[in-house]
C-alpha cells in the first residue's frame, strides 16, 4: 500500500471521528454543560435535540431534568418538650440551573450530600423548637365522642402549629441555602416518626393501662344495669305471686261464702225437708259403702241403725 493511500486513510478516519465527536444528542429527560479544560463553556443546553461542540476539546457533562429523590436517614430527635423521637424524611428536588450546579457540585451524588446537610439540619430545628402535639397532628380537630365517660379521656389539647406548617418551614429554610447551588426543593414530608424504644415501650403500657380501665368501667356499667335488671324481675314476679295469692285467697273465700249460704238455707228448711236430705244422704252412704256380702255391726245410738230400726 502506497504512502498515498495511508495518508487518505488516516485523514478519512480523521474527519469520520471529529464528525462524530462534534455533536451530542440531548433527549428530553437531560440538559447539559460543556467544558473545555473543565471549565464551563457557554450556555447550558437545556433544549432536546442535536447540540455541536468543538471536537476532542470540549466534553459533556449530563445531568438529568427530571424530578429526582432525597431519601432522608432515620434520626433520633429531641422536641421542645424534652420528647426523643425517630424522624424519617423525604423530599422532591430539581436541578434548575446546571451551569450553576456544576460549579458547585459537580454531580448528583454530591447533590444529595449536600441536601442530606441541608435538610436533616433544618429537620432537627424545626423539631426541636416544637412540642410533640405539633409534629404528629395537622389540625385542632373535634373527637367524637360515644360514651359520656369518655369525654375527659378523649379531650385533646390544641395544637399551635401543626405538622403541615412545620414540614413548611423546613422546605423554606432549605430552599434559603440551597438558592446558589442551582437546584430547588419542590416538596418535603415527614415520612415516618416514632418514639424511641423505651419511651414507647411506656406508651404501649400507659395505652393498655387506659383502655383496660375503661373496659372495667364499661363491665362495672354493664353489671349495675344487669342488677338492676334482674332486681325488676324478682320485684315484678313478688308482684305477681302476691296478686294471684289474693285473687286465689278472693276465689276461695266467694267458694266458702257461697256453700256457707247452701248450707244454712237447707238447715233453714222445714223438719220434714232436712229429715228427708238426712235420709237421702244416709241412703247414698249405705249404696256406697255396702253390698249384698258386706256384714256391718251398728251400735244402737248410730244413724244408721236408727233409720234400718224404722224400716223395721
Amino acid at each position: 500500500m502506497s504512502k498515498r493511500k495511508i495518508s487518505s486513510i488516516v485523514i478519512v478516519t480523521l474527519l469520520v471521528l471529529m464528525t462524530f465527536n462534534s455533536y451530542f444528542v440531548l433527549d428530553e429527560t437531560q440538559q447539559a454543560i460543556v467544558t473545555q479544560f473543565g471549565k464551563p463553556v457557554g450556555d447550558p443546553r437545556t433544549s432536546p435535540g442535536i447540540n455541536f461542540k468543538i471536537p476532542f476539546l470540549h466534553k459533556v457533562q449530563f445531568f438529568d431534568k427530571r424530578y429526582l429523590e432525597w431519601d432522608g436517614d432515620r434520626n433520633q430527635v429531641p422536641t421542645k418538650d424534652k420528647k426523643f423521637i425517630f424522624i424519617d424524611t423525604y423530599a422532591r428536588w430539581e436541578i434548575t440551573n446546571p451551569l450553576q450546579f456544576f460549579i458547585r457540585l459537580r454531580d448528583e451524588r454530591s447533590a444529595q450530600s449536600r441536601l442530606d446537610d441541608i435538610l436533616d439540619g433544618e429537620t432537627r430545628n424545626a423539631i426541636a423548637s416544637h412540642d410533640l402535639l405539633d409534629i404528629v397532628r395537622s389540625s385542632n380537630r373535634e373527637p367524637e365522642i360515644t360514651e359520656d365517660f369518655l369525654e375527659e379521656i378523649e379531650v385533646l389539647q390544641d395544637i399551635s402549629v401543626g405538622r403541615d406548617k412545620i414540614e413548611e418551614i423546613v422546605l423554606k429554610k432549605a430552599n434559603e441555602r440551597t438558592t446558589d447551588l442551582g437546584v430547588r426543593i419542590l416538596d418535603f414530608r415527614f415520612k415516618r416518626m416514632n418514639y424511641v424504644d423505651d419511651v414507647r415501650d411506656r406508651v404501649y403500657d400507659r395505652m393498655i393501662s387506659e383502655r383496660n380501665r375503661i373496659a372495667d368501667q364499661f363491665r362495672s356499667e354493664g353489671q349495675g344495669k344487669a342488677r338492676v335488671i334482674e332486681g325488676n324481675k324478682e320485684r315484678d314476679l313478688a308482684e305477681i305471686q302476691s296478686e294471684a295469692f289474693r285473687q286465689a285467697e278472693e276465689i276461695k273465700g266467694k267458694a266458702d261464702a257461697e256453700a256457707t249460704a247452701i248450707y244454712a238455707a237447707a238447715y233453714n228448711r222445714s223438719r220434714t225437708s232436712v229429715e228427708l236430705y238426712k235420709f237421702l244422704r244416709t241412703m247414698e252412704s249405705f249404696e256406697k259403702s255396702m253390698d249384698e256380702k258386706t256384714s256391718i255391726i251398728l251400735s244402737t245410738d248410730s244413724e244408721f241403725f236408727r233409720y234400718l230400726r224404722k224400716l223395721n
